[in-house]
């Protein structure tokens, strides 16, 4: 059996560089254990040894100054399984190609009959392709494939795995082309797709992370109202109180692929509005009697959008429900001025009565009738004895 491998290269060199230089490039085809000091298995370098077992059966084809590095495989054998990489030499410019390599599985599906040969740049692996990005709710075709190569008949076994296919007839899962209409709860979630070569007893998969479009939806918007934040879904026509010389603060949330632009308007927009705010957040720091009215937030999304319109009614005067904590926290300055002027004049009055008490029934008073307590005149005033 035989086979051929389309291969080229590329490499970004400058034109000042040797490898626009008049020297032939030498391409070289190693196992992927060998180093580039090691036999190859293909090469048009006459002077670098080829393995004795490939010798005759690997040449390459095309011209490597038109970066063609084909390969040939003539009646491929089960020892030639296994992973190759592409060295290339132009004078002194010398790299190998180990990002992408040749991975070459031949399989005996009858020993002795029948032979197949399978061919991947990545490691057994099949391909899917599909078109991205997936739209959610739109049908897409899928298609699973396998370089496979054989000189009889072979059987290959699909089969699709993921958590997008739960809701799938299961007998539309064992083919290489799968119909997908995916869903918002897909993105991101994993699609796989399993090639089983019958008689070989091999079975290869590729697994891929979706990536799906969807619409704005679960729009949520977050009211922080007076230093209270409160999650609230608001409908079209709902209405917001609130009282004049608050501060008013409302998120919004929109759930989308790619995100969407969010925007905030006064009243119904029109396709050309500005918007008062191009984020998800509006904030007014101080609501005035003329910010009442409609408002309308919108998550603008290349496959359709959303919109969600409130009124917002403003009154005058304080707030018809004041926080019980806010009123304690600004009464206790108050509160704690009038215990301490309690407390100082019970102190005063105290110390009054005590000392009353003391001069009046301790200390008699003298032979001229004074007593400290009894003032006359300024002297009186200091407790000093009037002059007789």
């Amino acid at each position: 059996m035989d086979v051929h491998v389309p291969c080229s290269f590329s490499y970004p060199w400058s034109s000042g560089n040797s490898w626009y230089s008049s020297e032939e490039p030498f391409i070289y085809w190693f196992r992927e254990r060998d180093r580039h000091y090691h036999d190859a298995v293909a090469t048009n370098d006459l002077k670098k040894q080829v393995k004795s077992e490939t010798q005759g059966r690997f040449r390459l084809l095309g011209d490597p100054r038109d970066n063609d590095c084909s390969l040939s495989i003539k009646e491929a054998r089960l020892s030639d399984s296994g992973v190759y990489y592409l060295r290339v030499e132009r004078g002194s410019l010398k790299y190998n190609y180990r990002e992408k390599q040749l991975n070459l599985q031949v399989t005996a599906l009858r020993p002795g009959i029948s032979f197949c040969l399978l061919i991947s740049l990545s490691p057994e692996k099949p391909d899917i392709q599909f078109l991205e990005p997936l739209e959610s709710g739109r049908r897409t075709p899928l298609t699973c494939s396998l370089s496979l190569v054989c000189d009889g008949p072979h059987y290959l076994l699909f089969s699709w795995v993921g958590d997008t296919l739960d809701a799938m007839n299961p007998d539309t899962l064992h083919s290489s082309e799968l119909t997908l209409t995916p869903r918002p709860q897909d993105h991101g979630t994993n699609l796989t797709c399993r090639v089983t070569l019958q008689g070989a007893q091999v079975t290869l998969e590729r697994t891929v992370l979706l990536n799906v479009s969807y619409t704005p939806r679960n729009l949520r918007i977050s009211l922080s109202f007076r230093n209270n934040t409160a999650l609230k879904i608001l409908q079209n026509a709902s209405s917001i109180l609130i009282s004049e010389g608050q501060a008013l603060q409302l998120l919004c949330v929109a759930d989308s692929n790619p995100p969407a632009q969010l925007s905030w308007f006064w009243g119904s927009p029109a396709l050309e509005s500005t918007p008062i705010s191009s984020t998800g957040v509006l904030e007014i720091p101080q609501v005035v009697a003329r910010d009442g009215g409609e408002v309308t937030y919108r998550a603008q999304h290349p496959l359709g959008s959303q919109q969600v319109f409130f009124s917002l009614s403003v009154q005058k005067g304080p707030p018809p429900c004041s926080s019980e904590a806010e009123e304690q926290q600004g009464s206790w300055p108050l509160v704690l001025t009038l215990i301490r002027g309690a407390l100082m004049g019970a102190g005063f009055l105290l110390t009054y009565g005590f000392t009353w008490t003391y001069y009046t029934r301790v200390i008699p008073p003298d032979d001229q009738g004074w007593s400290p307590f009894l003032f006359s005149g300024c002297a009186g005033r200091w407790g000093i004895p009037p002059w007789t």
